[in-house]
């Protein structure tokens, strides 16, 4: 206890200081929830009245289509909904789902080619080109997270009396 009052510790001072979410990021947050339920929408309308029987690659493509936009949809409520500081966390998410869409769009992509017999070759290309940007976010994703929990730890030790 201070003459102002409680002392408070470095994660309630930091929860006070700062929203959990900017407006900027809750605007992107909600785009993320919107497009994602879109997305979901529009794939699952196009499947479910797609006249005949389908292939197989087909189903599968709208499958992962509808859940590629479903995770989205997930990603951006969760987002919304949370009145916490996530030190980075958010960007974490955003970033695994974005390297697990890459590398699982540029697989189907390059067997779909080879199946048809055009051969994988830009399929690889530009499926690699966006594994790899998804990959450096990832990255740096996760080096903004380790530094803004070093800091908090930083922090909350400086802040919390020594222990008798």
């Amino acid at each position: 206890m201070t003459e102002d009052g409680p002392r408070l510790s470095a994660r309630e001072l930091i929860e006070r200081l700062e929203p959990a979410l900017s407006p900027k990021r809750r605007l992107r947050a909600m785009v993320a929830l919107l497009a994602g339920l879109a997305g979901a929408l529009f794939a699952g309308a196009l499947w479910w009245s797609e006249p005949g029987p389908l292939p197989g690659r087909t189903h599968l493509a709208f499958g992962m289509l509808t859940v590629f936009c479903l995770a989205w949809a997930g990603y951006g409520g969760w987002l919304v909904t949370r009145r916490v500081p996530l030190f980075a966390a958010d960007r974490v998410i955003a970033a695994w789902l974005g390297l697990a869409a890459s590398l699982t769009t540029t697989g189907v992509l390059a067997a779909v080619a080879v199946q048809r017999g055009t051969g994988p070759g830009l399929p690889l290309v530009v499926g690699v080109l966006f594994v790899a940007a998804a990959l450096v976010l990832a990255v740096r994703a996760h080096a903004r997270q380790a530094a803004l929990l070093r800091r908090l730890r930083e922090l909350t030790e400086r802040t919390e009396p020594p222990s008798s």
